[in-house]
C-alpha cells in the first residue's frame, strides 16, 4: 500500500489526494514526517556557525514542511470527517505531536541562538517582515518555556502533553454525545417545525436508520429549528435539555474532570512563566493586552444587553400568557417566543427569507463581493478531490493570476464536529517560490434530500459570509514567511476579517442577487424593510448568551477553580445575575472554543473586541457613501486582509481606519444606544 504522504503529490496545485489518503497511512507518515522535523531542528541548534537570520530563523521556518502537510490534512479530517479508527489515531498523535512541539520550544541550543539574534536585532539589518519574524520566533519560544530552568521546562512539557491529551478527549466527548443522543419524532411532535426543517430531520431518521419520521440530534443545527417552532413544549425542553447538557451527562462522554484538570494545569502553565494567572499570559500577547481591558468591555456591553433581554422577558411572557400558557418563561421557550413577538412586532417571520436564502445563491453573493472588493474569481474545480463527496472545490484568481484553492464543506453529517471554522490545508508563503494556500470552509447546515434546494437562515447566511471573510484573510494573504501568513494574527484580530465581512450580505446590491427559489424574483422591498425594522429584535438574548460564555471564560482563566464545575459556572452567573430564563451559549462541558484545544482559552471575548474593530471599520464605507468605495477597499485589503502578522495590530487598524477604533458603532449596531 503507497503511502500518499511519502511522495510529491501530482494533483493540480500539489492539493492533497484524498481519494489516496486511507486512515491507515497517518501513523507512519507522522512518524516519519516527525523524524525528519527533528533531523531538521537538531541541524540548526548544532550548527558551529555563528546564528544568523538565514541559519537559524529561515532554516526554522524552512523546517518541517512535510510534518505540516501531514498534520494539515489530518487536522481536518478528525475534525469534519472522523470515525472511531481515526479517533484512536487522533488520542495517540495527539501527544507525540505535543512531546515534539515541546522538545523543539524547550531546546536551550536552539533558543540560545534565536535569542543571541534577538539581542542585537537592530545591528542585523533585516525589512520589516524579516524583523516582525524574529520577534514572533522569540515571543514564541519564550512564551512556550524556553527561559525556564532544567526542571522548570521538564514540568512544562508534561504539562503540555497533558493539556494536549485533554483537549483531544474533550472534543470527541463532545461529539460523541451528539452522535449517540438521537430523539425520534414523530408527525404529532414536529407540529409548528417548518418544511426545510422537517426535512432534515426526515433526512436524519433516514440516515440513522430509525423507525419514525423525523429526529434530531443535540448538535446546535439540529436543535435551533425545534426550539425556535415546535409546539410541543414537553419536546422543546427535552432537546434543549439535551443540547445544554453535552459532555455533562455523568456517562463515558462527561467533560467535568476534564475541565478541572485543564484549568488547574493552564493556571500552573501561566505560573511558571511568571504570569498571576492564565488569562494574564494569553493576553499579554493580544491587541486587549490584559484581562481587565477585556472584562471592561464586556461588562460595558453586558449592561446593555441584559437590560433589553429583561424587557424583551416581560413581553416574551405576556405574549405566552395571552397564548394560554400560565407557567412562566423557560430557556426553552425563549427562541419560541421570540419568534412569535417578531412576527407581531414587526410583522416579520424569519421563514418568509429562506426562499430567497438558497445556499448556492448565498455562497455566489459571497463570492461577488470579494470579485468587488478585491478583485478575485472563482471557478469551481470538478476534477480536485475533496475529503467528502459533499465538499467543493474552486479555484481563486485576482487580475488574471491563480492565487489559491477554497474549499467549501457545507452540510453536517454523522462524524463532523458542530459550528463553522476556516483552515487549511497550505498557508500562502514566498520563501522558496510562491506556495499558493489552500484554504477550507467548513459548516453545519441541515441538509436538503437529493435533488432539493438548501434554504438558509438569516443567520446560517451570516455564517457563509463570516467563514468567507476568513477564508479571503488566507487566500488574500501577500507575505514571505510562512509563520507571518494569513491568520497567523493575534485572537482579538483575527476575527475582524471574519466578521467585517458579514456586513456585506445585508447591502442591498447583495440583496438583490438573492432571488426565490421558485419564482426568480428578487426579494420584495417590503420584505426587506420589515427585515430591516427586525434588525434588533432578540438582541438582548444574544448579547447575554454570548456575553456571559465570555465572562465565564475569562473567570475560569482569571480565578482559582476550588469548587466542582457546575458550582464554578454557577457562581459565575450568580454574580452577574444572569437571567434564568437565557443559557450560556456554549456551557462549561461542552465550550469546545475553550476546552479543545487552547485556542480560544481566555480568548473568547475576542469576537466582542473584534466586533469592536469590524463595526467601526465598516463605518468607512458608510462615510465614503459606497460598501464598495475603491479606496477603502484598497485599504482594507492592504492593512488588513494580505498583511498576516507583519505588522503590529493596532498600527495595521490605524493604517487602514486612520485611527484608533471606537466602541459606538458596535453598541449601535446591538442597538444598546442610539448612535
Amino acid at each position: 500500500m503507497t503511502n500518499p504522504f511519502f511522495s510529491a503529490w501530482n494533483t493540480p496545485f500539489e492539493a492533497p489526494p484524498f481519494s489516496a489518503i486511507q486512515n491507515a497511512h497517518f501513523p507512519p507518515a507522522f512518524e516519519q514526517a516527525i523524524a525528519e522535523h527533528d533531523s531538521e531542528i537538531g541541524a540548526i541548534a548544532d550548527r558551529d556557525a555563528a546564528p544568523s537570520f538565514d541559519n537559524t530563523i529561515v532554516a526554522l521556518e524552512r523546517s518541517g514542511q512535510g510534518l505540516r502537510r501531514v498534520a494539515m490534512v489530518f487536522g481536518q479530517l478528525t475534525s469534519a470527517a472522523t470515525n472511531p479508527e481515526l479517533q484512536a489515531v487522533e488520542r495517540d498523535v495527539t501527544v507525540i505531536m505535543a512531546r515534539h512541539e515541546s522538545a523543539i520550544f524547550l531546546n536551550p541550543k536552539l533558543f540560545a541562538r534565536i535569542e543571541a539574534l534577538y539581542q542585537r536585532r537592530a545591528e542585523l539589518g533585516l525589512d520589516e517582515e524579516a524583523s516582525r519574524l524574529l520577534e514572533r520566533y522569540y515571543l514564541d519560544f519564550v512564551r512556550a518555556g524556553a527561559r525556564l530552568t532544567a526542571s522548570e521546562r521538564e514540568r512544562f512539557a508534561v504539562i503540555t502533553e497533558r493539556l494536549a491529551s485533554l483537549g483531544t478527549e474533550f472534543g470527541q466527548n463532545v461529539l460523541a454525545d451528539e452522535q449517540e443522543n438521537v430523539f425520534a419524532l414523530t408527525e404529532r411532535e414536529m407540529d409548528g417545525v417548518p418544511d426545510f426543517a422537517r426535512a432534515a430531520a426526515a433526512e436524519t431518521a433516514r440516515n440513522r436508520g430509525l423507525n419514525a419520521p423525523y429526529a434530531v440530534t443535540p448538535s446546535r443545527s439540529s436543535v435551533e429549528p425545534i426550539l425556535h417552532f415546535a409546539t410541543d413544549r414537553d419536546l422543546r425542553e427535552r432537546v434543549w435539555r439535551a443540547f445544554v447538557k453535552r459532555g455533562a451527562n455523568d456517562n463515558k462522554n462527561d467533560n467535568s474532570r476534564l475541565v478541572e484538570e485543564i484549568v488547574r494545569l493552564r493556571a500552573e502553565q501561566a505560573r511558571l512563566l511568571g504570569y498571576e494567572s492564565y488569562a494574564d499570559f494569553k493576553l499579554a500577547d493580544t491587541m486587549a493586552g490584559t484581562p481587565e481591558a477585556a472584562r471592561t468591555l464586556l461588562e460595558q456591553v453586558w449592561a446593555g444587553g441584559l437590560a433589553r433581554a429583561q424587557e424583551d422577558l416581560r413581553a416574551l411572557q405576556e405574549l405566552a400568557r395571552a397564548e394560554g400558557q400560565g407557567a412562566p418563561i423557560e430557556a426553552w421557550d425563549w427562541r419560541y417566543y421570540a419568534e412569535k413577538l417578531r412576527v407581531q412586532r414587526y410583522s416579520f417571520d424569519e421563514n418568509e427569507l429562506k426562499p430567497y436564502l438558497q445556499l448556492e445563491n448565498v455562497i455566489g453573493s459571497a463570492f461577488w463581493v470579494a470579485e468587488k472588493l478585491f478583485g478575485l474569481t472563482l471557478k469551481e474545480r470538478g476534477d480536485i478531490p475533496g475529503y467528502h463527496p459533499d465538499v467543493r472545490v474552486w479555484e481563486v484568481s485576482r487580475e488574471d493570476k491563480i492565487i489559491g484553492l477554497f474549499y467549501g464543506d457545507y452540510f453536517a453529517r454523522p462524524g463532523k464536529r458542530s459550528g463553522a471554522w476556516m483552515t487549511s490545508f497550505r498557508d500562502q508563503s514566498r520563501l522558496d517560490g510562491e506556495q499558493l494556500p489552500l484554504i477550507v470552509n467548513t459548516c453545519n447546515f441541515s441538509k436538503p434530500p437529493a435533488g432539493q434546494p438548501a434554504l438558509l437562515s438569516l443567520d446560517e447566511a451570516r455564517t457563509v459570509f463570516h467563514e468567507m471573510g476568513h477564508a479571503l484573510h488566507g487566500l488574500l494573504s501577500d507575505v514571505t514567511y510562512p509563520r507571518l501568513s494569513g491568520t497567523s494574527v493575534a485572537r482579538d484580530f483575527v476575527e475582524l476579517p471574519s466578521q467585517i465581512y458579514e456586513h456585506w450580505l445585508e447591502e442591498p446590491a447583495v440583496l438583490g442577487r438573492l432571488i426565490h427559489v421558485e419564482t426568480g424574483q428578487p426579494i420584495p422591498d417590503e420584505l426587506l424593510e420589515r427585515m430591516r425594522a427586525a434588525r434588533l429584535a432578540n438582541t438582548g438574548f444574544e448579547t447575554v448568551e454570548f456575553v456571559s460564555s465570555a465572562i465565564l471564560d475569562m473567570d475560569y482563566h482569571s480565578k482559582p477553580l476550588e469548587s466542582s464545575v457546575a458550582e464554578f459556572e454557577g457562581a459565575v452567573l450568580s454574580g452577574i445575575n444572569m437571567p434564568r430564563e437565557i443559557a450560556l451559549r456554549h456551557a462549561s462541558t461542552h465550550f469546545l472554543h475553550l476546552f479543545a484545544g487552547d485556542g480560544y482559552a481566555a480568548g473568547y471575548y475576542s469576537y466582542l473586541w473584534s466586533e469592536v474593530l469590524d463595526a467601526d471599520g465598516f463605518e468607512a464605507f458608510k462615510e465614503a457613501g459606497d460598501a464598495f468605495d475603491r479606496e477603502t477597499a484598497t485599504r482594507l485589503h492592504q492593512f488588513i486582509y494580505s498583511a498576516g502578522g507583519t505588522r503590529d495590530f493596532k498600527e495595521a487598524y490605524r493604517s487602514f481606519r486612520g485611527r484608533d477604533p471606537e466602541v459606538g458603532p458596535l453598541l449601535a449596531g446591538r442597538g444598546l444606544v442610539t448612535q
